[in-house]
């Protein structure tokens, strides 16, 4: 009898666990439907009160429309050059910031390391205003330069890595240096690599927050030919009134990337982001 009941419990509480989830899927799934239906109405039933779900007529044009509106090839390539430009940047300059923080002794070390992680706890708003005075002094405002700028060095990355670095055994380190290895060899020969599920989950992470930046691009880059796809996508909001499923089909095109990407590295992005915490 007890045997029956702990199985009954347990068949309840998987079955309970299942529900939750798939509500949880649901509620996190119906935004992007919305805006795949919503792609598809027309401007009346895209503001309807109470709300249509499903149009009555599918108005394919509105993709068009959209495309005509932006040059999305360029928001592509912009796009995709500030990622490329941004996780590189992170990549190297991380890597080598995380391991002299971690491997090496040096003077004022604490205190740059300190001033890194004030970096971090700060919003990244504050730091608008003087990055684009940087930018504009420099002449390089509405260029891909200043898409990339506020992602050439990342408190984030070095962070990360400073902590995967820590989790290696020095005395790898002092066995390179003992067979011969200088301080830099130490580093890109034997130590770098031994980070890459680490630099694979901050390769996903920057990619994805340059991907989803939206502030920065559309205060540096007024010209609508150097804008990126969240930026280009603002400038389709109007000041009154809105043509929401144009603005839904040209968010489904900007989403194209992404998650073509995601598709292709699925198996990268769970890894890399399962094992995040990881020593």
């Amino acid at each position: 009898m007890k045997k029956r009941s702990l199985e009954a419990s347990r068949k309840r509480m998987t079955a309970l666990t299942y529900a939750a989830l798939i509500i949880g899927a649901l509620i996190m799934v119906f935004p992007f439907l919305w805006m795949i239906l919503t792609s598809l109405k027309t401007v009346p039933e895209s503001m309807q009160v109470p709300p249509t779900i499903f149009p009555k007529e599918m108005i394919v044009s509105n993709f068009s429309d959209a495309m005509k509106s932006l040059p999305f090839l360029k928001l592509y390539l912009n796009t995709g050059l500030m990622i490329l430009f941004r996780v590189i940047c992170a990549v190297a300059f991380s890597s080598m910031a995380g391991y002299a923080f971690a491997m090496l002794e040096f003077r004022g070390k604490k205190l740059f390391f300190g001033i890194v992680l004030v970096q971090m706890s700060l919003p990244s708003q504050i730091f608008i205003i003087p990055q684009y005075q940087m930018v504009a002094k420099m002449g390089l405002a509405n260029t891909i330069f200043a898409l990339v700028f506020p992602g050439i060095v990342s408190a984030f990355g070095v962070f990360f890595l400073r902590q995967t670095y820590m989790g290696i055994p020095k005395e790898i380190g002092e066995a390179a240096y003992l067979d011969g290895c200088t301080q830099w060899q130490t580093f890109y020969k034997v130590m770098f690599p031994l980070t890459g599920t680490s630099v694979a989950a901050l390769t996903i992470f920057t990619a994805v927050f340059a991907y989803s930046d939206l502030m920065w691009p559309l205060v540096v880059n007024s010209d609508l030919n150097m804008m990126t796809l969240s930026s280009g996508l603002a400038t389709l909001r109007g000041q009154f009134t809105t043509n929401f499923p144009v603005l839904m089909a040209g968010s489904l095109l900007a989403m194209l990337p992404m998650v073509i990407l995601y598709l292709i590295f699925q198996r990268q992005f769970i890894e890399g982001i399962a094992t995040t915490g990881g020593k």
